[in-house]
């Protein structure tokens, strides 16, 4: 039975008139905008204007950031020196960017300089001993290491040993003890510096400033990128980076990024937070998690338009692939979770299971299980390498942190990390995650919260509601775009898309208009939503499509529910075994029939008689209608009474009279007229051979027969029936067994004939009446 991913919780945060009424006055606001924007938080006048309009003071002095004196001597010691300088970055989408910022502004410096990418399957994630030997023997001097290098002691050390310094900048969580590097340029270790969460390429965008002396505005593109892409938080000067980074996105003359935005089916003034999150980034992201991330950065700071074209076609290429790969591991991790309903931490360990992809894999097992998880494969070493994803109210890192003497390899924040342990230490560190699980008090079963921030109509999705939502963004971690709760009318147009059916589309329908709406990864409960259409609620943001020179406003689903009782229509004509098997209170009207299935019924579940229910006291979870009622009335009764959260209808009738019909009068003509031929005639076990000399349905026939006798126009007894010669005149229908067979009709026309929107508002409306 569907139901809600997320407990949904109304914003019900106290917001005062009259501060809305100023500040909508002051910045030209719309009321519904103003106030959420009081309800985040922003309620001073000169915060607000910085927060809708930011400018160059919200950029941060660079120079308050620990060590970047010493950081940015040493780079200028280097350059007049002409040594070689290499910037040792990441392989994800903020280490790429970070690398292309830095390299970029040291090539501008005139400096001697080259770039290095950790491969992913041969280097590791952050400073490599091997790789660092490499460097140092090829000739560098200085390594500059960018998103990464806090958890990277032993490389560093090993550097120092050889003779080469190295000056780390990163925003990774700290280690206990801090790596020996020449400098350490991280916003945690600077209490000056009053914004915290910059990404890597944040960090490299404030070491290029300080460099620069000067804001270098061209490289504002790359510290959008890696800012959004790496999901860090998008306040105080991570929004003005990203407000700033898109402006010049939106008239780059980057080759490597327009190509890329190109090839994403994009145009260059579309691209905002959103397609960057869930297109570009993702993109670049593949290069690494496939093979060598390093054409990532030929990308990114190419001048030839046609090696730029090249290398983004590739890129999509990669992309593709990797979410193939994705979609195959991810349906084989789901078996092992499956099989471990008891554990508080899944530790999910696969066999050959691409590296690169397995992040992504455990954020997906993670959202569907609400547990935290971490996916493990072997590796040609003999290790088992992964990531790890958490859920909120559970640190992994600081679970993971005490157990670094199991694991070989270990870095990450809060919610994401990544390890490689040997797999004779498995067992032990099952059970350590598990203990460690129970001390930070892990609430298992707990549905995670989705703050709503308004309840809408779909009438109410208009273009002036969506600019006053724009004046909001960028929005992100920590200015979410606006989560509506949506309940419409009906839900229309319902139907799986993508190459596996699994995503759906469809159409809120409120008074005045409908709205579509798109729910990824839905697909699989369409047949479930398919019985909800006029019972649904719909939580999700609002976004905009634009196909073919027009503009349609849609809802990007994020979870649904019913929206009340829910009443499934299962309908049918046949009774099988498997129909009894969920567990569920069956309720029966003949008793007959209840007594005929109560073998069917598995020990949890109860056979129930309408005539010796009680409604009015009892509770329900799953309530199942088998069989047809004797009238509507008791149909309507345990409608407007049971208390159930789900009624299932079979509404099970073994003789459909839909079938048969009522007789015509032609028909009635054609047996007066055999009855005056013929006064009196054996019926049993004639009615066969008489309906085929009559052309009349045998069934019908015996119906018509009722009909005469209950009016006096015949009698019949013992099988024989005898005309009545003069009977009295009484139209057909005066007959009680004819009008109960039309009232019979009406019923099976009501019940069984409907379509299911019919079905569900006649329903429905006896519980609103009830209410009423």
């Amino acid at each position: 039975m569907l139901s809600a991913k997320f407990d949904w919780n109304l914003n019900q945060t106290p917001v005062a008139a009259e501060q809305v009424a100023e500040l909508s006055e002051t910045f030209g606001l719309p009321k519904l905008a103003t106030e959420l924007l009081i309800k985040r938080g922003h309620t001073d006048a000169d915060e607000v204007q910085h927060f809708l309009h930011p400018d160059e003071s919200d950029l941060l002095d660079p120079w308050l950031l620990h060590d970047m004196e010493t950081t940015v001597e040493r780079i200028q010691t280097a350059i007049a020196n002409d040594e070689q300088i290499t910037v040792y970055g990441d392989y994800d989408a903020d280490g790429l960017t970070s690398t292309a910022i830095l390299y970029e502004t040291l090539l501008e410096m005139g400096a001697r300089v080259n770039y290095y990418i950790p491969n992913r399957f041969v280097d590791g994630y952050g400073p490599n001993v091997a790789a660092f030997e490499k460097l140092i023997n090829a000739g560098t001097s200085l390594i500059v290491t960018v998103d990464n290098g806090v958890a990277g002691a032993t490389a560093i050390a090993r550097a120092h040993e050889l003779g080469c310094a190295v000056l780390v900048t990163d925003h990774h969580e700290l280690p206990d003890e801090l790596p020996p590097a020449d400098a350490i340029v991280h916003a945690e270790l600077s209490p000056d510096y009053p914004f915290k969460q910059l990404s890597g390429a944040g960090i490299a965008f404030k070491v290029a400033t300080a460099l620069m002396d000067e804001l270098p505005q061209e490289k504002l593109d790359l510290a959008a990128l890696g800012t959004i892409a790496d999901l860090v938080s998008l306040t105080g000067e991570n929004r003005a980076l990203v407000q700033f980074g898109l402006n010049v996105i939106h008239l780059t003359e980057r080759p490597g990024l327009k190509a890329l935005v190109k090839q994403a089916k994009l145009k260059l003034p579309q691209v905002d937070e959103e397609k960057i999150g869930f297109q570009i980034a993702p993109a670049l992201n593949s290069i690494g998690r496939m093979g060598s991330a390093a054409p990532g950065i030929e990308l990114l700071t190419t001048d030839d338009d046609q090696v730029a074209t090249k290398l983004a076609k590739q890129t999509m290429q990669t992309n593709e692939e990797r979410k193939q790969l994705v979609t195959t591991i991810t349906k084989q991790a789901e078996q092992l979770a499956i099989a471990q309903p008891e554990q508080p931490v899944l530790v999910l360990v696969g066999t050959d299971w691409h590296e690169g992809v397995l992040g992504i894999v455990a954020s997906r097992i993670r959202e569907q299980f609400q547990k935290p998880t971490l996916v493990l494969t072997n590796t040609k070493t003999g290790s088992l390498k992964g990531s790890g994803r958490s859920v909120p109210g559970f640190d992994l890192f600081q679970a993971l942190n005490p157990e670094r003497d199991l694991l070989e390899a270990f870095g990450g924040h809060a919610i994401a990390v990544g390890l490689t342990l040997s797999p004779d230490k498995l067992t032990s560190f099952k059970e350590q995650l598990a203990t460690t699980a129970r001390k930070q008090g892990l609430q298992l079963g707990q549905r995670a919260e989705l703050m709503i921030d308004y309840e809408i109509s779909p009438d109410e999705i208009t273009p002036t509601l969506f600019a006053s939502l724009q004046l909001l963004g960028p929005f992100g971690v920590d200015n979410p775009k606006p989560e509506f709760a949506l309940r419409p009318a009906t839900v229309t147009g319902l139907f799986a898309i993508g190459a596996g059916k699994e995503h759906l589309k469809f159409d809120l329908v409120g008074k005045q208009q409908k709205v579509g709406a798109i729910a990824f990864g839905w697909g699989p409960c369409l047949g479930e939503l398919r019985q909800l259409t006029d019972n649904l609620k719909v939580a999700g943001t609002i976004g905009k499509n634009e196909f073919r020179g027009q503009t349609h406003f849609q809802v990007m689903v994020d979870d649904l529910a019913p929206a009340g009782q829910v009443i499934e229509d299962r309908r049918t004509a046949k009774l099988v075994e498997q129909m009894f098997q969920p567990t569920a209170t069956y309720l029966f009207f003949d008793p007959k029939r209840r007594e005929q299935l109560a073998t069917h019924l598995n020990e949890q579940s109860e056979s129930l008689l309408f005539a010796e229910a009680d409604f009015q006291h009892s509770q329900f979870q799953h309530l199942v209608i088998v069989d047809f009622p004797a009238q509507l009335t008791d149909l309507q009764a345990v409608m407007q009474h049971a208390q159930a959260a789900v009624i299932t209808l079979y509404l099970y009738k073994k003789r459909r009279l839909q079938a048969e019909g009522m007789p015509s009068r032609e028909q009635y003509a054609k047996l007066f007229k055999f009855l005056a031929k013929q006064p009196t005639f054996t019926v049993r076990n004639q009615l066969v051979k008489l309906g085929q000399q009559l052309h009349i349905d045998p069934r019908a026939l015996g119906f018509m027969m009722q009909v005469f006798s209950e009016l006096g126009f015949v009698t019949i007894q013992d099988g024989i029936v005898h005309k009545v010669a003069n009977p009295p005149h009484q139209a057909l229908t005066s007959a009680t067994c004819y009008q109960q067979r039309e009232t019979a009709l009406r019923m099976e026309k009501q019940l069984l004939g409907s379509s299911h929107q019919q079905l569900m508002q006649w329903l429905r409306s006896l519980r609103t009446h009830d209410e009423d």
